[in-house]
């Protein structure tokens, strides 16, 4: 029996996590302008730009069972995101010429604009304040009109090896302590939770990714310069933008998750 066949467009870090989930049951495909020279394990890099409509047509002639959509902004202006997320969607629509793989598009929680604490899920409506969140569902409802068997990943603010922004700037005395509301998913469960709906039969169109917790900022990091032995932050004015990710649907899908909160996460980190 003939192996399902797995594409990942902007085949970076989270891809690479990806890969190593779903290994067992694709072959996984990486796109990439740039593929590392070190190939990593059980991915076939392919070299490319995806808004290339000749590159397209000649990385989809291999027939995909599925497509993860990983793409990242081209620069952080309102052009570097339509360059980075929509024409990517546009070329591989065109490109696509009638062939229905399963899509799973990596979004962003930036598409909501709440501002007072407010709880979303995967009811809310997405009114994004921003260029970047505007660009972001911009290319979700491209994918959407296509008529495309798609899934919609948002994902809140992703933590993990790598990405430790937020811990770095605490231990250098960079941040302060707010009382906005903070989401995050670490990036093992980001790619786990990518890999558990490629293999549901039939999962729902949209799912929002955080770990379940919502805590203001000033609790977390607060714990962090504890942990990190350094002294508190000064507390602050909290930003414009300020909800609280439900992930009651990816919790109900079944899967488990690896660090169901900051602190499970980051203590990780810190041991690293």
């Amino acid at each position: 029996m003939d192996r399902k066949k797995l594409l990942i467009i902007g085949c970076g870090d989270l891809g690479e996590r990806l890969a190593a989930c779903a290994g067992d049951e694709f072959d996984v495909y990486g796109l990439r302008r740039h593929p590392p020279a070190d190939a990593r394990a059980g991915i076939h890099y392919l070299r490319g730009d995806a808004s290339d409509r000749a590159t397209m047509d000649r990385v989809l002639a291999r027939n995909f069972d599925a497509i993860v959509l990983t793409l990242t902004p081209a620069a952080r202006s309102d052009e570097g995101y339509r360059r980075g997320y929509v024409t990517p969607c546009e070329t591989l629509i065109e490109a696509l010429a009638g062939r229905s793989p399963r899509i799973l598009f990596i979004s962003s929680t930036s598409v909501y604009g709440q501002a007072n604490g407010e709880w979303v899920d995967e009811a809310t409506a997405a009114r994004p304040p921003r260029y970047n969140g505007q660009r972001v569902l911009e290319a979700e409802q491209l994918l959407a009109a296509a008529g495309l068997p798609l899934v919609v990943l948002r994902l809140a603010g992703i933590y993990g090896p790598g990405r430790t922004r937020l811990m770095d700037s605490v231990a250098a005395g960079k941040t302060e302590a707010t009382e906005a509301y903070t989401n995050r998913i670490h990036a093992d469960d980001a790619a786990g939770f990518m890999a558990w709906v490629l293999k549901m039969d039939e999962p729902a169109s949209l799912y929002l990714l955080s770990d379940g917790e919502s805590p203001r900022k000033g609790q977390v990091v607060n714990w962090l310069a504890q942990q990190l032995g350094v002294a508190p932050p000064p507390e602050g004015e909290s930003a414009s933008l300020n909800k609280r990710i439900d992930n009651r649907a990816m919790r109900a899908s079944g899967y488990p998750l690896r660090y169901p909160g900051f602190k499970a996460g980051f203590a990780e980190l810190i041991r690293r």
